[in-house]
């Protein structure tokens, strides 16, 4: 018994270590050191642009997504965390008080597993912008100091002064210390349609500087969240503030009971006009420990709840380049599925060849990933290259036209298996029940080896292969005679003809194809180029070849 109890808890172990790895990238240690070798490179190079020089080089849910894959690589091929993302912010001026920083949640559940165990919560937005420290003495502003590493930071006094949001002296002589945000002002801005706008880089640029315009600095808000010595209850606190001049966050601070409470104000701000760009919600306990006991880390008390992502950090598994029906190479990227607004996205157009050899965008590379009218997975750019480059065929964009691949040949399947699937849509024959996938199963067979070989199946034959049973076979069978019926115009257009507009047709293929380019012009709406494209088709060997097979099975026109 005892030794089945101890197998029974290796196989659990072993379980969980598989559950927990199973995300974890395929990789030889060599090229798993390199790879986070390279990523923490990048995320130093951001980090130093951002602290030093008030540049932002990547949308700030990237780098958060960058920070936290960086960090389940370490983790999946047991290295030590090195991250110190705040070392290049640090400065000469210590903070009297540390900035504790906020752990930053992105699931429901995780959000409503913190809020189990605790009372007395409140919820406010998550200001998007750059967080400082304002010491007054006798009620007169002394100091102001950038967050830089929650310990010490950089001295931002100068230009403090020439901010109006930031009061340059409180109503009574106090002694004291708040902690906040600076952000950029905004009219009724809301999240869900625009995003940051780059709001924080904005502000972190401009708090760069060594003076501020005048202009600037009337862009420029505050929202005070801390006063790490001020009264114990939450409300009185910003009571308080508010009192001593500061700008009130009554509209913006709210008791919340439940998670139900928390998910209706993150919503209700996510899609609320608002002064300011705010990237979730905050969610803290009224009560705290002294601020003599805060450190530069993320607190018990308090966690941030993040918005969905605009921006997804996704994965290149590999590259798929798809040939249409008139030889129109668009790339395809296939993405270790990633979430974005509740929606799995598993794959993205890269739009055109030409875009995509601009962007080189190769298996194990980090792409950005946003919804184009909230509903299409939208490529933006590469923002990590994967260390070693995958070698991929590239087709040729000279190679595919809108007279190539008129058989499966090698090179030529998606091209061909596109036209098929024009041929039986609606803006062909309309062929109920026939559609990409039909063509596929037939495909697989041999059995079609030009646009009409369909002609010539017949019931036996479809039941003979697999996945056409008696009933499908026959339902094809009745499709595939129902196309036979079709006018000569619209057989003209399931074979491809390009639009001709208003231009008036003949009857017969005969009459159609004795047109000149001369004649093709001498119709309303048909210009050179088109008259041309006409022209070459009518003429092309493969499509005449196409005319005799119709001639021969007795089609209208033909």
């Amino acid at each position: 018994m005892l030794f089945t109890l101890r197998l029974l808890l290796v196989f659990l172990l072993a379980h969980i270590a598989l559950a927990a790895h199973a995300n974890c990238p395929n990789w030889p240690r060599p090229q798993a050191q390199r790879e986070i070798t390279t990523l923490q490179n990048q995320i130093d190079q951001w980090n130093d642009a951002y602290h030093r020089e008030g540049r932002s080089l990547v949308a700030d849910e990237l780098y958060d997504q960058a920070l936290s894959r960086l960090s389940e690589w370490r983790n999946c091929f047991q290295q030590p965390s090195s991250q110190q993302p705040l070392r290049s912010a640090s400065g000469s001026v210590v903070h009297p008080t540390p900035h504790t920083g906020l752990d930053k949640l992105h699931k429901a559940e995780e959000v409503d597993r913190w809020m189990r165990d605790r009372r007395d919560v409140w919820v406010q937005p998550k200001v998007d912008g750059v967080a400082i420290t304002l010491i007054y003495r006798q009620g007169v502003l002394q100091q102001a100091i950038s967050r830089g590493d929650g310990v010490s930071g950089q001295d931002w006094t100068v230009s403090a002064h020439r901010i109006a949001a930031i009061p340059q002296r409180l109503t009574q002589p106090q002694n004291l210390l708040v902690q906040g945000e600076l952000y950029w002002r905004l009219n009724d801005h809301v999240q869900a349609q625009s995003g940051s706008v780059n709001a924080r880089a904005t502000v972190a640029g401009l708090m760069g500087r060594k003076s501020l315009t005048a202009e600037d600095a009337a862009g420029i808000g505050l929202f005070v969240w801390d006063w790490p010595q001020g009264p114990s209850n939450l409300p009185e606190r910003f009571s308080a503030l508010a009192a001593l001049g500061f700008a009130t966050t009554e509209p913006y601070t709210h008791p919340i009971r439940e998670f139900a409470d928390a998910q209706k104000w993150r919503e209700h701000w996510y899609r609320s006009p608002l002064p300011f760009a705010s990237d979730g919600v905050v969610l803290r306990q009224n009560q705290r420990p002294p601020a003599e006991r805060w450190q530069a880390r993320a607190p018990y008390w308090a966690i941030a709840w993040k918005y969905p992502f605009a921006q997804a950090l996704a994965e290149v598994r590999k590259v798929h380049f798809k040939v249409g029906r008139t030889g129109r190479i668009t790339p395809v990227l296939e993405l270790v599925p990633v979430k974005l607004d509740d929606r799995e996205i598993r794959r993205v157009s890269v739009i055109s060849l030409k875009r995509w050899l601009t962007l080189d965008a190769r298996p194990g590379d980090q792409v950005a990933i946003s919804l184009a009218g909230l509903t299409i997975p939208r490529l933006d750019s590469v923002v990590l290259r994967a260390s070693e480059r995958a070698d991929l065929f590239v087709p040729g964009a000279s190679d595919y036209h809108a007279l190539s691949c008129w058989q499966p040949t090698p090179g030529c399947e998606t091209q061909f298996l596109a036209r098929l699937t024009w041929l039986s849509g609606k803006q062909g024959l309309a062929m109920p029940h026939v559609g990409r996938g039909t063509w596929e199963k037939l495909l697989e067979t041999g059995r079609l080896n030009n646009l009409l070989d369909w002609l010539t199946l017949d019931a036996p034959e479809l039941a003979n292969i697999a996945g056409f049973g008696e009933r499908s076979s026959a339902r094809l069978m009745h499709s595939f005679h129902s196309a036979r019926q079709q006018p000569f115009a619209q057989w003209l257009k399931a074979l491809g003809l390009p639009p001709t507009g208003q231009a008036r047709l003949p009857d017969s293929w005969q009459a159609l194809v004795q047109r000149d380019t001369e004649q093709w012009q001498a119709e309303a709406g048909i210009g050179p180029g088109r008259a041309a494209q006409l022209r070459a088709f009518l003429r092309d060997p493969q499509v005449l070849a196409l005319s005799e097979t119709l001639h021969a099975a007795g089609i209208d026109g033909f």
